[in-house]
């Protein structure tokens, strides 16, 4: 099989990439630019630069390649852009992954794993969220994402493509320093950036029902999730799947805001005491996940903890930063 990995130069499309690549599958990277470092690809990787939005562009890839399976990772991501923006996420998350639908099923490519996020479940209240929690997101970011979920599955029912949905938890990490994330979007970059200015880390809300107070997360090794795709895409190949499947991926346990950003302290030797401000509108006491269907139909776990998340994201920083 020959994969096209959309959003291929970004922070996880090329840690997939280059698990998929390495493990012996023939990969082409499609990518705007947008938020992609290039040079993340192995050099056996090609890279297309262009849009999802781009109908005729993915058909010529689709034939000059010999595409026979996509990973759709190019999408808008960030919550308070999506609230800012929404018609923008909209169309190019939406939008984006139609024109891609319409393109596969024209060429008769029957395999497409997505990305989509746990931020389709909104804030439910439930110690683990396993596939069955009801969906209800809370903003315009989940809600491209959920209703991302149900395109893929009608197109999936209406053309014959075998289709996985992933729901990521919160990636954090490097499998190698120049592939770390170089955005503040994420909570271990975004305290990363607070100490290199001097700053303070920042916790919103100290008072939420949870052991000290802080939100809990489950944070997911972002070498750990590129393996999941592996297996996932394997599956897609091996034909044993018909229809749809959507997992969770997650480590299963939880670490709250404190926790990690302690751990953050020790890793960069910046031990200074967070500050604390109000909560964030939307922010869930606990979001942690059941992983244990990736782990029986893919027979897939996350191997990485929380300490090597954070030291080989410093590592990364350190390497982009100039520390």
């Amino acid at each position: 099989m020959t994969w096209l990995i959309t959003g291929g130069a970004g922070y996880i499309g090329a840690h997939v990439a280059r698990a998929m690549a390495g493990a012996g599958e023939s990969v082409v990277a499609l990518d705007d630019l947008s938020a992609a470092v290039p040079a993340r690809l192995p050099a056996e990787v090609p890279l297309v630069r262009g849009s999802t939005l781009d109908g005729d562009l993915l058909k010529r890839v689709f034939a000059e390649y010999g595409v026979t399976g996509v990973v759709h990772l190019a999408a808008r991501k960030q919550v308070a852009e999506s609230v800012a923006q929404p018609t923008r996420y909209y169309r190019e998350n939406v939008g984006g992954l139609a024109t891609l639908l319409a393109a596969v099923a024209e060429a008769g490519i029957g395999r497409l794993l997505f990305s989509s996020s746990a931020a389709v479940y909104g804030n439910p209240d439930v110690d683990l969220i396993t596939e069955d929690t009801p969906c209800a997101p809370v903003n315009p970011y989940g809600e491209t994402k959920l209703a991302g979920e149900w395109l893929v599955r009608a197109a999936g029912r209406a053309h014959g493509i075998s289709t996985v949905c992933l729901r990521y938890f919160n990636v954090a990490g490097a499998a190698a320093p120049e592939l770390a994330d170089t955005g503040v979007s994420n909570i271990v970059p975004m305290v990363f950036d607070r100490l290199t200015r001097d700053e303070a880390p920042r916790i919103f809300g100290d008072d939420y029902p949870t052991p000290d107070g802080t939100c809990v997360r489950d944070y997911i090794h972002v070498a750990d999730l590129a393996d999941a795709h592996l297996a996932a895409a394997r599956r897609l190949a091996g034909g044993d799947l018909a229809g749809d499947l959507t997992l969770n991926i997650g480590r299963g346990e939880g670490v709250s805001v404190r926790e990690l950003i302690t751990v953050v302290g020790e890793v960069s030797g910046d031990r200074r005491a967070p500050v604390v401000e109000g909560r964030r509108p939307g922010d869930a006491p606990r979001a942690v996940a059941s992983a244990e269907r990736a782990a029986e139909v893919l027979g897939w776990r996350a191997r990485r903890g929380v300490r090597e998340m954070v030291e080989s994201a410093w590592a990364g920083w350190r390497l982009h930063h100039g520390r």
